[in-house]
């Protein structure tokens, strides 16, 4: 706790024939994030022509499975499906190695994979026909204006026909231009469509390349006419026929393509996870070095995983293997990967840390700090007793569903339920149960403060807290240095502020207690001091910068009024919900107390919105706090953080041979 995990170098060299091995027992257990090896007397390793054909059927099974997803019958699904997933089943498979997995993957492609093309592609072409037939139609419906016989507007031996639509306020235009290329010898006919005017035009073959540039100059923009005789609204109705019969036929083809799915979908999945988690085994490869027998490759892992690790390496090599523990130099602290090592009541808050950045190597970890402070804010800005209970009852059934999966949705709502129970106590000190509420129903409320009559304590409170967080920041940040050997920037940039933070407090507390001036002025005198000589290495812009610190630290502190602000908002959109349902109790329409619905309607919809904008306002700032204004005191986030060398199971499962 406060420290990321103990990480160490592992460095191992054997013989080549147990790379393969070797690597699928790194990648199944994801204990070791694999670097790379500079080493310039021996070569780089690189994919094989297996590795590669990998890769290439991890995009064919990839498309097959996407096309059999879009026609697989759902099951479950819904509130209760996202709240309970259920785990998906795990396949084995008895892994041979590489050439071994493609050949499989090969023979069931030769089965599966012409099923399923072919009934994708009758699919699209059932599509494409039917997309034809439809603009065919369209192009009927305008042509309709026109009562003939559409085969009357192809062109013949004599005569080019051009159809088409253009803009209403240009056709006069064109039409004279047209008669001026062709010398009158054209015949036009034409009718208003809104802003648009269909027309044809007829010219002889001779005349049609002078029409032609007209044509286009004015954006005609040409109809193609479909096939068949009769007027349009005579070929509208054969066209229908084609179109109901080509649905028909492509509900057919779904029906089949909805068989292949049901009775492939799984087993594609299963190939697919299979091999392209063997592509990205393969990305290992160009890491490692090697020579005509041996090869070698290093990475980091936690200190407590070595065992396991080393115990798997001679397992996999029967011994015949150099491996070498060692402890990460000064020079390598930049580049260790972190991984952060929380108890369980605190490891879901990593996701609020890993959102801004792991700590370095050799900084603290503030995960334990904001698992209190986070919940904490969230709490005292929300502030009512019920809405925490309601957050309480949805975050536990989450937490519940998703503990199994430890997913973002499980990290998520233990932070939630966490918060939830600071929410409910700061409601009963608050005396809030859906704001006012109970006080408006004639209820005696016990309460320590009141919000909106308490205003200024509950401020004083606030910057009280806020203060308080920043001196903990500080401090961190005076013990991190410290530890580091950083003991002039710990003096300057830490302990002034620790000097001044208490003194200010002291002078703020003296009003009330005389005997406190004396020690706040000394304790705020010496952090000022130390402040001014930490600025003075700027040089000139020193004195620019003292003013431009103080009061950007005095604008940090300010930030924590958000608090109050957060807590008043909360409470005054329940009371206006609270007061409008009053006004609407006591409606009634004859002998119907149509009040009471609307109002418990009003009350319902409007306490549960206030929920929700209430608390996405109290995550939302109960981060920045913890962000901009408390992580800025010590924090840089910086750190790398550690990505192992890791296989992506959830369809299937390997069976090593051993």
């Amino acid at each position: 706790m406060f420290r990321p995990e103990e990480m160490v170098r592992i460095e191992t060299i054997t013989l080549s024939r147990y790379r393969d091995d070797l690597l699928t027992y790194l990648h199944e257990s994801g204990a070791v994030e694999v670097r790379e090896l500079d080493v310039s007397m021996a070569q780089k390793d690189s994919p094989n022509e297996y590795h590669r054909k990998a890769a290439s059927y991890s995009i064919t099974i990839s498309r097959l499975a996407e096309f059999l997803k879009a026609y697989r019958k759902s099951s479950g699904g819904g509130i209760r499906e996202f709240i309970f997933p259920r785990e998906r089943e795990r396949r084995r498979y008895r892994y041979r190695g590489v050439e071994a997995l493609i050949k499989d993957v090969e023979e069931f492609l030769a089965v599966v994979e012409p099923e399923i093309k072919a009934a994708e592609g009758r699919i699209t072409s059932i599509q494409t026909e039917i997309e034809r037939i439809k603009e065919d139609i369209a192009t009927l419906e305008l042509l309709s204006v026109f009562n003939i016989d559409v085969s009357y507007l192809r062109p013949t031996d004599m005569l080019e026909i051009a159809v088409g639509t253009v803009e209403r306020n240009r056709f006069k235009g064109l039409l004279e231009d047209v008669r001026g290329a062709t010398e009158g010898r054209v015949v036009a006919v034409s009718r208003e469509l809104k802003d648009k005017t269909v027309a044809i035009f007829v010219f002889l073959r001779k005349d049609y390349e002078r029409a032609n540039p007209v044509l286009a100059k004015y954006s005609f923009e040409r109809i193609e006419v479909p096939e068949g005789e009769g007027t349009p609204k005579e070929l509208m109705d054969v066209y229908m026929d084609k179109l109901r019969e080509k649905e028909r036929e492509l509900e057919e083809a779904r029906k089949e393509a909805e068989a292949l799915a049901e009775k492939y979908y799984d087993d594609v999945v299963f190939y697919q996870e299979l091999v392209e988690n063997e592509r990205d085994k393969a990305t290992a490869l160009p890491m490692l070095a090697r020579t005509n027998m041996t090869f070698a490759l290093t990475g980091w892992l936690p200190r407590s995983d070595v065992p396991e690790v080393i115990e798997g390496i001679k397992r996999i090599t029967g011994g015949k293997a150099y491996i070498n523990v060692r402890e990460p130099t000064e020079e390598e602290l930049e580049e260790i990967p972190i991984k952060l090592k929380n108890p369980s009541w605190a490891r879901p808050f990593e996701m609020l840390t890993q959102m801004y950045g792991v700590p370095k190597y050799n900084e603290i970890d503030p995960t334990p700090i904001i698992t209190f402070t986070y919940s904490f804010f969230f709490g005292f800005m929300l502030t009512d007793f019920m809405y925490g209970l309601i957050i309480a009852i949805v975050a536990a059934l989450l937490v519940a569903g998703h503990r199994k999966f430890n997913d973002g949705t499980y990290k998520f709502a233990y932070t939630l339920l966490v918060s939830s129970f600071f929410t409910m106590a700061m409601g009963v000190v608050f005396g809030s149960y859906f704001g006012n509420a109970l006080d408006l129903a004639g209820f005696r409320v016990p309460r320590v403060w009141d919000t909106f009559r308490d205003a200024l304590v509950v401020l004083e409170l606030a910057l009280a807290i806020g203060i308080t967080h920043l001196f903990i920041g500080y401090t961190t940040g005076f013990i991190v240095k410290l530890k580091n050997g950083e003991i002039k920037d710990a003096v300057l940039d830490q302990l002034s502020w620790m000097l001044i933070i208490p003194g200010i407090s002291a002078l703020f507390l003296a009003s009330r207690n005389p005997a406190l001036e004396m020690p706040g002025k000394v304790l705020f005198g010496a952090g000022l001091v130390l402040f001014v000589l930490s600025e003075l290495k700027n040089g000139a812009l020193a004195l620019l910068l003292v003013i431009s610190d103080f009061f950007g630290f005095v604008g940090s502190w300010l930030s924590y009024a958000r608090l109050m602000a957060l807590a008043l908002a909360t409470a005054g959109i329940a009371m206006v919900v609270n007061v409008l349902t009053q006004m609407v109790w006591g409606i009634n329409i004859g002998p119907v107390p149509i009040g009471v619905v609307v109002g418990i309607l009003l009350f319902a919809g409007g306490q549960i919105f206030s929920v929700a904008i209430n608390a996405l306002g109290a995550f939302v700032h109960s981060l920045r706090l913890q962000y901009v204004e408390f992580f800025g005191t010590f924090y840089s986030g910086d750190g790398k953080p550690f990505e192992p060398f890791r296989a992506k199971r959830e369809v299937s499962e390997l069976e090593l041979e051993s």
